[in-house]
């Protein structure tokens, strides 16, 4: 199994962004782990702070059985990433680390998590590692 995952703007500051939301875990810390607990699925990772590139990215997941995507804030305010998930047949799990709805309004809306099949919120890293789990039980 091909799973593919796309982080949005900021995610490059993990461990060192409001470490008291998003905690002190780097992302290249969590990736390598990640590969080796999940070592018998292919894991690649793409993240930009640039919302085309993302748009691009979206749109070549094709190579993957699916995907996983954290958008970031761009989940709140791009079209251009949902349509660009609704474009393609690859399905997706939206994740993010904070929860989204115990936080200032205009982060309750979720334009891109209607183009995948669930969201997991609030979870922190963990989400990735749930997200991974149902590609891995319930396939594509």
């Amino acid at each position: 199994m091909k799973i593919g995952i796309i982080n949005g703007p900021n995610l490059n500051l993990l461990g060192s962004r409001e470490p008291h939301i998003y905690g002190t875990q780097t992302w290249d810390t969590f990736f390598i782990a990640l590969k080796q607990r999940f070592h018998h699925i292919e894991l690649t990772c793409f993240q930009s702070n640039i919302e085309g590139e993302l748009v691009d990215a979206i749109q070549q997941s094709q190579q993957f059985d699916a995907g996983i995507i954290n958008p970031g804030a761009y989940a709140h305010t791009s079209l251009a990433i949902a349509d660009a998930l609704a474009a393609i047949s690859v399905p997706f799990i939206e994740v993010h680390l904070s929860n989204i709805f115990s936080r200032e309004a205009a982060r309750h809306v979720l334009y891109s998590a209607g183009k995948c099949k669930g969201t997991i919120s609030g979870l922190g890293l963990e989400g990735y590692v749930l997200a991974i789990q149902y590609w891995e039980q319930h396939g594509v």
